[in-house]
This record gives structure tokens, C-alpha cells and sequence, in this order.
């Protein structure tokens, strides 16, 4: 099949794909209204969701189209491969720096049928099947290594003056290092920015754009480490510079990027439990009296399990003095209809009232789960004076 003719199939697979794999598409939604930068009101959200799923399955029906191909370039032009050609060359190791755009296979394709490369590829748990995608992935002679042997593969691919190529949009909270990406604090791999203090090697932003069935690779210019501060200076300096030309391109064409990933998740395994581990919420506050003073103390306590999410909290205008929220973003509500905003940022629902409308109103949206904590003290006996502190403890680190 020609490409245009596989694109053309996958845009129709992609929008069946977004109706039919709602946790995906609940994700992407709410992945695109975090994205502050962006500035997309809600019906660019949908429309720029659909297209990322008509992208990621263009990828996926590629995957064949790339095993047989013989000749990349009858899918791709490199607009300035000089750049980094030149530097090989002169005998210097370039790093890649690249995101999930387009189809981003074709940067290490179309990287390797001209020069010596090593790509890091985290392997998947169908072996039959991530050995199939290895083949593609070096059927040009270019070396995939999996994340544990990385820095040590990357060294050495560096020195012997090859191109490493690092996929650095992914939400990494086990690196310990964050930056602004698209408007949020997003944790990212400062590994491209050390191997590159440590060999003196550049940082090329390699961008990538599906236009008129073919794809466009645009490198940035070189961004070279600066030796003589140290690294702890120098790292955050080389990220946000790397990041900065890749937030830009995404920009340009938010469609083309992989919105169904957890870009800003904020949490490691052994925390919360992994139906709650959400970067967004949404805290609804009861109408009563009675009800609102026993989840009074509630912001704190949610808070101490989700230091940096976004949260939401929404409370009755005529009791918001008994909260308080001085440090926190709220909405005021004078009925339940006020809350039945149309909010795509919200993944989870901590719904602390007797009103059910609001937990399918919100998950017409995006929210993937619904914590009812008021259904929990009534259908467990507890008593009014329950130690709020310790149920969500229990339900949030424990619950099966």
C-alpha cells in the first residue's frame, strides 16, 4: 500500500480508535486541557485528541509499510542533515534529543541510512512481537539498547563518534528532575544533558512533521555544554533549552503528538495505589451543613497525598469561610448545577456528597475513577466522627 493510502486508513482507524478506547481518549482529553501553554478551548481539545489517535494509528499500520521498506527516504527528507553529519565528521559524538511526534521510528531510519547511530528502546513484554519491532528499528545498522545499559552504551557509542538518540518526553517522577513542559512541571531524564557535560558532546532537537504523505526532519542547531560551570548548573540549562525547541514544534502541530501517555504524572509505585494515581482531581464539598463540617480538614489531608497535583476543589458559597483554601484553586457553587462544568483537566473525582449526577457528569468528560467517600462511611457503619485522616490513608495506599 502507498503511504497517502495507509494514511488515509488510519484516520479512519483512529477515530473509530478514539470512541471505542475510552480510557485513552479520557487521558489524552485531560492531557490537552493541563496543557496551559497550548490555549485550547474545548472543542480544539476534542478535535486536536482525535487527530492524535489518527496519528498513533498511522504509526502502528506504518510498522509493515518500514519492514519491507528498502528505501527510507521514499518516506522521508531531512531538511539539514549537514548539521550533524559535519560534526561526525570532525569526529564528535552528537546526542538526538526527540519526542513522540508523527511517527517517530522515522527519525532513527532515516538517521541511520546516512550515519553510525545508537538509539535507547525500552523493551516490550510481548518478546515475539518487540523483536519484530527491533528488526525495523535496525534493519539500517543502527543499535538499540534498553535503559539499564544506557549511560554505559551511550559513553561508549559517544566516544567511538556516533549519534546517540534519546526519546525525551516521557513523564519520568524516578529521575528527580523537572521542568516546565507545556505550561506544567513535568518530570524528565536529564540523561542527554550529562552525557553531554561528560563527553563534551552537542544536543541536536531533532523534530519531526507528517505533511502531504511524506515526513519532514528539521535538527535544531547544536547545543553545546559549556565545561567550565559545573554540571549541576549546566544540566537544568541544556534540558530547558532541549525542551524548549521540542515544546515549540509540538506546538506548531499538537496533533502529531502522543497524548494518550501521562506526560505530568507526578507518582512512583508504593504510594497511593494505582487506580488513584491521578495528576488531576477534583474534590467535591457537600451542600450541608452537618455533612461539610466533617470533611472540613479535608484540603490538608488531600494534599499530603497529592503534594503537586492540580487539584479542584468546589464548595458551597454560603460555607467556604469554614474551609480554608487560601492556597488552593476552588470554584464556588451555589447549587449542584454549578458544578456541572464542562472541565476536561479532571482524571479523578473525590466526590464527597450524596449527588450521583456529578460522578457521570464528570466521567462523560475525562475522569477515569470516582473515589465516593461518602458511600464509603455509610456502606462501612463508620460514624460521623471517623477519622477522615485515616479512611483516605486506608483507601488511598491500601484499598484492594
Amino acid at each position: 500500500m502507498p503511504y497517502r493510502l495507509i494514511h488515509m486508513a488510519g484516520n479512519f482507524f483512529g477515530l473509530c480508535a478514539y470512541y471505542l478506547l475510552e480510557n485513552f481518549r479520557k487521558r489524552a482529553l485531560s492531557n490537552l486541557a493541563l496543557a496551559s501553554d497550548l490555549h485550547l478551548s474545548n472543542e480544539q481539545i476534542v478535535k486536536t485528541a482525535k487527530e492524535s489517535f489518527q496519528n498513533l494509528m498511522i504509526t502502528c499500520l506504518e510498522y509493515p509499510k518500514f519492514y519491507r521498506e528498502k528505501n527510507i527516504k521514499n518516506a522521508v527528507t531531512c531538511v539539514n542533515p549537514g548539521k550533524a553529519l559535519d560534526l561526525l565528521n570532525q569526529k564528535k559524538g552528537v546526542i538526538f534529543f526527540c519526542g513522540h511526534q508523527a511517527n517517530w521510528e522515522i527519525l532513527f531510519l532515516e538517521g541511520t541510512s546516512r550515519m553510525p547511530g545508537v538509539a535507547i528502546g525500552k523493551p516490550t513484554k510481548n518478546k515475539y512481537l518487540y523483536d519484530w519491532v527491533l528488526s525495523i528499528r535496525q534493519k539500517f545498522n543502527g543499535i538499540i539498547v534498553p535503559p539499564k545499559n544506557a549511560i554505559k552504551e551511550g559513553l561508549r557509542a559517544l566516544k567511538q563518534h556516533k549519534f546517540l538518540g534519546i526519546v525525551g518526553d516521557q513523564g519520568m517522577p524516578d529521575s528527580g528532575f523537572s521542568s516546565l513542559f507545556l505550561g506544567r512541571l513535568a518530570y524528565t531524564s536529564p540523561m542527554p544533558a550529562i552525557l553531554s557535560y561528560r563527553t563534551q558532546s552537542p544536543i541536536i532537537v531533532a523534530t519531526t512533521l507528517r505533511k502531504n504523505g511524506r515526513y519532514v526532519i528539521t535538527y535544531s542547531d547544536p547545543i553545546w555544554p559549556n565545561t567550565e560551570l559545573p554540571m549541576e548548573e549546566e544540566m537544568p540549562r541544556l534540558m530547558k533549552e532541549s525542551l524548549l525547541i521540542l515544546e515549540k514544534s509540538i506546538k506548531e502541530n499538537p496533533g502529531q503528538w502522543l497524548w494518550q501517555h501521562n506526560r505530568w504524572k507526578r507518582q512512583l509505585p508504593g504510594g497511593v495505589i494505582k487506580k488513584y494515581r491521578h495528576d488531576s482531581l477534583c474534590v467535591v464539598f457537600p451542600e450541608k451543613l452537618e455533612q461539610l463540617l466533617q470533611f472540613k480538614e479535608i484540603p490538608g489531608i488531600i494534599r499530603k497525598f497529592y503534594p503537586s497535583e492540580h487539584i479542584l476543589f468546589m464548595i458551597p458559597k454560603h460555607h467556604k469561610n469554614l474551609i480554608n483554601l487560601s492556597t488552593e484553586t476552588y470554584l464556588e457553587y451555589d447549587t449542584f448545577k454549578d458544578c456541572f462544568v464542562d472541565d476536561y483537566k479532571i482524571k479523578l473525582l473525590i466526590n464527597l456528597t450524596e449527588d450521583k449526577y456529578i460522578e457521570s457528569h464528570f466521567k462523560k468528560r475525562a475522569v477515569l475513577q470516582v473515589l465516593n467517600l461518602r458511600k464509603i462511611i455509610t456502606s462501612t457503619n463508620l460514624s460521623q466522627n471517623t477519622n477522615i485522616d485515616q479512611l483516605l490513608e486506608k483507601v488511598l495506599l491500601h484499598a484492594k
